[in-house]
């Protein structure tokens, strides 16, 4: 028993690591609502979002790669955004002077922080993949990013799509290291926790004002628990991007599994 509450403390530790941006930026959305500001509220969490970036680099918490990196989500999830505001989907009522089209810019810093996450999760637990295929992955992700886009005009093929998905990762095992052991999880439900925690995320974010979705423009609601199942697939768009950037064949599980 003493042994698996240390193995739990030294991933909640690694995890707490991991998520060390998100937490920046939840924080920032806590002051912004408590702490007077000189400037809008999206002005402001912009500044803030690109000098917390700034602190990693300066304190080596990534590394310039890793920033470049999350650079890249924070485009892809800058161009998500555009377009989803611009269907409604959700929105920004504030004002501010870096808003594009409705969505303000520091929006795409919540991408990077997902990002941020993968990528430091990655290097923290020393991910590996057995069974991967990274041909069909990436092409079952691009799918599902295609239909969170055209699901506006044409059917919403998510629950054929989720098939899908755990189709072409059946048998697909993510290897990470914890203290001296090296337990494994199939990937699929991997992508799974993840939604759920970034379904808690978005709960968290919605009632500090980050962003509103239509129920919630009088008033606080939970966000609908049907968006966890939204997140578990998008999150494969940015897993696969890193598995890309990384290189999975380089580690193949090695290790003592638990």
């Amino acid at each position: 028993m003493s042994f698996l509450f240390a193995q739990l403390t030294r991933f909640g530790l690694l995890q707490a690591r991991a998520c060390a941006f998100a937490v920046c930026m939840f924080a920032g959305f806590a002051l912004s609502m408590a702490v007077p500001l000189p400037i809008a509220r999206y002005d402001a969490l912009l500044i803030y979002a690109v000098a917390v970036t700034a602190l990693f680099w300066a304190l080596r918490l990534e590394t310039g790669r890793e920033i470049a990196a999350i650079a890249g989500f924070h485009v892809v999830g800058l161009a998500f955004e555009l377009f989803k505001v611009r269907m409604g989907s959700w929105s920004y009522p504030g004002p501010g002077w870096t808003v594009v089209w409705g969505v303000p810019l520091y929006s795409g810093f919540m991408y990077a922080a997902v990002g941020s996450y993968i990528v430091r999760a990655w290097r923290l637990f020393d991910l590996g993949l057995t069974n991967y295929r990274p041909w069909a992955v990436t092409a079952v992700a691009i799918a599902i990013y295609a239909n969170f886009l055209t699901h506006h005009w044409l059917p919403d093929l998510r629950i054929p799509l989720a098939v899908l998905l755990i189709a072409v990762t059946w048998g697909t095992w993510v290897h990470f290291t914890v203290g001296e052991r090296r337990p494994r999880l199939p990937l699929a439900l991997s992508f799974l926790f993840i939604g759920f925690f970034l379904w808690v995320a978005e709960n968290i974010s919605t009632l500090f004002d980050a962003w509103r979705y239509p129920h919630q423009t009088e008033v606080w609601a939970l966000v609908h628990p049907a968006k966890l199942g939204a997140w578990a697939l998008l999150v494969t768009v940015s897993f696969v991007l890193v598995a890309m950037w990384k290189g999975p064949g380089r580690r193949k599980g090695a290790g003592p599994s638990g």
